[in-house]
């Protein structure tokens, strides 16, 4: 370790072992070892493809090459160094998470049956809404595989999750989620064991995918597969992760906000969602609304309807299992539930404390390294909607973070869930209190006044996309999204900022696959297996035009270059060194609590 002495390097492995509850030895050693280019699975060195062209027409996945960084100069405005690669230092690598969307099917309070006469409830159901939390642990194993650097080697100091963790904000999706990111065990069934209740298995449901019987409908027309049982396999399964080795911090997605991610949350919605009644069919859905949401019934009439519900006196009511952990969480609820999160891999609360909880601020800061800044936004619109927009009072917070952020010479991240291209919604409440909401044009125009602004890193459209912001004159901040964990491609990624020694800044872009095969066996319906073939199943779902969502070869595996905002030599190289002996410490420490395969 060329910047610390000697005895810089002892006292500094003295130190962290104590902190870390790490052999000392074991520790040197480690630390001894020089940084190398992480070897772990990445898009770097396989992709996954469709194995055919084809229209309407159910395609398996395979095995593909990998792709290479491209390099994008938008916003350096001149040719790069080609020297720059040997004389490059990481500042910073960091996981990034967005749009888990963990789905509990059996949800009586989920809407299902309105896919079939409104298009905006078109998510209500995929049809690998019952693997989302195997997905989310194979997701998590594949980043942990690189925790360091697949470029420096350098270690992952943190890991950001830009919203949309449950998908209906029912508790226990966000619980799975979190417990998926700590590293706990889960068997994602909400309802009873050795039973699968929920949409796909009721045969007049004929708007969603049957594995057990696809040619009820248009799946199996299109060639869906059956695969008997899997529905149960899938709930029934105890879904182990090995969890994050490293800090992550989390903001809200709009289905962390509003109900599906668009509507408010009525009283009688959250009695439905902990209940005992399913509805697989729209009359009945809207029967159901019509009796627990009429305020104007008489008692009478209001037992009347009671009644007819229990007795199924229309078709398409089921009874499923009722349980009160499905609650409906609220926003203090999403806050609190992080905070119950252990202190490892931490930090508690995720980003949020318990001053967020009292005061109702739904956003945060943290310093990621002694020179990187990161500050998570709440975008999320509370009235309706499911685009976002900026209120007055983070703009105002945020500008005068940034302002000193700048001054200090911090290197500045802004995560949020939405993006430059749905910061657009106009919804205000009608009653009670409102403040001005700020939309895409003015919030960039406001991020690019700080040149040590270097990346707004988001989720939402499930659609891998890099965009440049420029600066008039020159430089910018590079706005990168990506995909998400329930829709085709189901990739996240990895992003490392590193110094070029030549007054400029690459930001690598990595995209990840979830740690499971390319093509799916048949009858493998193992953790990994149903991974995989959640995948495969998302690849077909035409509804949701899967193949889009990829992104370019521009919007993946990506250099991207910008201007240094200050002199990054002020980051001295025992400051480098000290930051990666702690980042490296902690991985160490993860793998010794492991219990050993």
């Amino acid at each position: 370790m060329a910047g610390l002495s000697r005895r810089a390097f002892l006292a500094t492995t003295t130190a962290l072992a104590g902190s870390f509850a790490l052999p000392n030895d074991l520790l040197a050693r480690s630390l001894a070892a020089p940084l190398t280019p992480s070897g772990a699975p990445s898009t770097l060195q396989q992709t996954i493809r469709l194995s055919q062209t084809a229209n309407q027409q159910y395609r398996n996945l395979v095995a593909a090459p990998g792709e290479p960084y491209i390099v994008r100069t938008d916003l350096l405005g001149q040719q790069p160094n080609p020297k720059r690669a040997a004389a490059r230092r990481s500042l910073a690598y960091l996981g990034h998470f967005s749009d888990i969307h963990i789905v509990d099917a059996q949800s009586p309070g989920r809407l299902e049956p309105l896919i079939a006469v409104a298009a905006s409830f078109i998510d209500a159901s995929r049809p690998q809404d019952t693997m989302t939390v195997q997905v989310l642990a194979q997701m998590v194993e594949a980043v942990d595989a690189l925790s360091t650097s697949p470029l420096t080697g350098a270690p992952m100091n943190a890991a950001l999750n830009t919203g949309d963790s449950a998908d209906s904000r029912n508790s226990l999706e966000l619980q799975w989620c979190i417990d998926m990111l700590d590293g706990r065990s889960v068997v994602p069934n909400s309802g009873k064991r050795g039973e699968y209740q929920g949409v796909q298995v009721w045969d007049e449901a004929d708007y969603v995918y049957h594995p057990d019987n696809p040619g009820l409908n248009e799946f199996g027309t299109r060639g869906f597969p059956a695969v008997p049982g899997v529905l149960q396999a899938a709930v029934d399964q105890n879904v182990e992760s090995v969890g994050l080795r490293v800090p992550w911090f989390t903001v809200y997605g709009n289905h962390d906000t509003l109900f599906m991610g668009n509507i408010q949350v009525e009283s009688a919605l959250a009695s439905w969602a902990i209940n005992d009644r399913k509805s697989s069919l729209w009359p009945a859905t809207v029967n159901l609304m019509a009796n627990w949401w009429a305020s104007n019934s008489s008692m009478f009439q209001q037992l009347v309807n009671t009644i007819r519900a229990r007795n199924e006196f229309f078709a398409g009511v089921h009874t499923v299992t009722a349980n009160p952990e499905r609650k409906i969480f609220d926003q203090a609820g999403f806050m609190q539930a992080h905070l119950k999160s252990p202190a490892t891999p931490g930090p508690v609360g995720h980003g949020f404390t318990q001053q967020n909880v009292d005061t109702g601020q739904t956003w945060w800061k943290t310093d990621v390294t002694d020179w990187l800044r990161v500050f998570g936004l709440d975008t999320c619109n509370q009235v309706t909607g499911a685009d976002g927009a900026v209120p007055q009072d983070q703009f105002d917070w945020l500008r005068s973070e940034l302002e000193q952020a700048q001054a200090e010479k911090k290197l500045a991240i802004v995560c949020s869930h939405h993006n430059s291209y749905t910061l657009e919604n106009v919804a205000e409440p009608a009653i009670g209190p409102s403040q001005n909401l700020i939309h895409s044009d003015e919030f960039v125009a406001m991020l690019l006044e700080f040149p040590n602004l270097v990346a707004w890193v988001n989720g939402h459209t499930h659609i891998n996309t890099i965009t440049a912001h420029p600066r008039a004159g020159s430089g910018g901040f590079w706005e990168i999204t990506t995909a998400s964990c329930v829709d085709y491609p189901q990739q996240q990624q990895v992003i490392e900022i590193v110094d070029n020694r030549d007054s400029t800044l690459s930001i690598f872009t990595t995209t990840v696959d979830h740690q499971s095969s390319a093509a799916w066996n048949q009858g493998d319906y193992s953790q990994a297996g149903l991974a995989s073939l959640s995948r495969q199943l998302a690849a077909n779902a035409w509804q949701f035009e899967p193949l889009p969502r990829q992104g370019s070869a521009l919007d993946r595996n990506c250099e991207l270059l910008l201007p240094a905002p200050f002199d990054l030599s002020a980051i001295t190289e025992k400051q480098l060194e000290r930051e990666h002996a702690v980042s490296r410490a902690r991985l160490l420490a993860g793998d010794v609590r492991r219990p050993q395969q």
